[in-house]
């Protein structure tokens, strides 16, 4: 991995994807104790970050290889990323998803053109086996959610837009706060920043209970989550950090920083109140973190990813009126 395939990535990106705003609010300042800007990648095709890595890999394969269709394991926005791209490159999409996934984003990758088949991981169904039989059977190509090359190359360009939109706003040093499962994005875009604004450091942040990143940072080496496989940030739990994404992370990255379901929650009804963003569980930790782990954050500003918005319509609701 290195900056020219994420400059590449962009070039073929270009046209396809959305440049998202960096937006910011006096009254999230307030709340934060410092200016915090926040990137909107719930407003990127598909409702999150994933749409990127979907379409750089897709595009850059081998067109008779991608011909033969494409095949994906997701819990739903990786899924819908890879049903969107594939549809846009006219081949087949084959996507593996959990039954327990939330509602909206099966049928998000159903209407997109895939083709879903469902897995019972609560009773410890192989999604490997069934997408090994899968494959075989069609000759389809494995898009990995995180740990592939073009994957990190396509979600660094998220990257190099946070380096020239904050230089628009003045701010060339201070965190920027990376939503984080297997770290596709969060190395993605510390690549991309090393190369195009070094004073920024990136930082991991995940859900308590499910923090391996930040352990794996703190250790030198992989740890692996051991307790449930679901959770409310259902968007970002991983077992572990990806053999290709860690040593990026662990060369480039700050330690990594975990928060509360409480605190995301409460950073879902800052973002709907203060920047009318709606934000799922997973999209909203980087944003939680700005808001309510100050102490721990450096810098005058704070950029927090707020990686997608795929959140169904009665946890929403109920989110909101907790508040």
């Amino acid at each position: 991995m290195n900056l020219a395939m994420i400059e590449a990535a962009a070039k073929r990106l270009a046209g396809h994807g959305r440049v998202t705003p960096l937006l910011s609010s006096p009254f999230v300042d307030e709340i934060a104790g410092r200016r915090v800007f926040v990137k909107s990648e719930c407003l990127q095709h598909t409702g999150s970050f994933k749409y990127r890595g979907a379409w750089s890999a897709i595009s850059a394969m081998d067109p008779a290889v991608r011909a033969r269709g494409v095949i994906a394991f997701s819990s739903g926005n990786h899924a819908q990323g890879v049903a969107l791209a594939a549809r846009q490159h006219g081949v087949a999409a084959v996507i593996i998803m959990p039954e327990d996934a939330p509602r909206m984003k099966i049928d998000n990758t159903r209407a997109l053109g895939a083709e879903v088949v469902l897995y019972d991981r609560a009773r410890g169904e192989d999604r490997d086996e069934i997408g090994a039989r899968i494959s075989a059977e069609r000759g389809l190509t494995l898009v990995k959610p995180f740990d592939n090359e073009f994957v990190i190359a396509g979600q660094g360009t998220t990257g190099l837009e946070i380096a020239a939109q904050a230089k628009a706003e003045g701010v060339e040093a201070g965190d920027v706060l990376v939503c984080c499962g297997g770290g596709g994005l969060t190395s993605g875009i510390a690549l991309a920043l090393e190369g195009h604004a070094p004073g920024m450091r990136v930082r991991p942040v995940e859900p308590e209970g499910f923090d391996d990143v930040a352990r794996s940072l703190a250790s030198g080496r992989i740890e692996r989550n051991t307790g449930p496989a679901v959770g409310l940030c259902d968007a970002i739990i991983t077992p572990s950090p990806g053999d290709m994404t860690f040593p990026i992370m662990a060369r480039l990255c700050g330690p990594g920083l975990v928060v509360t379901d409480a605190q995301a929650k409460a950073a879902m009804r800052v973002a709907f109140e203060r920047l009318k963003l709606v934000l799922e569980p997973g999209g909203a930790v980087a944003f939680a973190a700005a808001l309510y782990h100050g102490d721990q954050i450096e810098g005058d500003a704070v950029i927090a990813v707020a990686t997608g918005g795929n959140v169904d319509a009665d946890l929403f609701a109920q989110i909101l009126a907790e508040g």
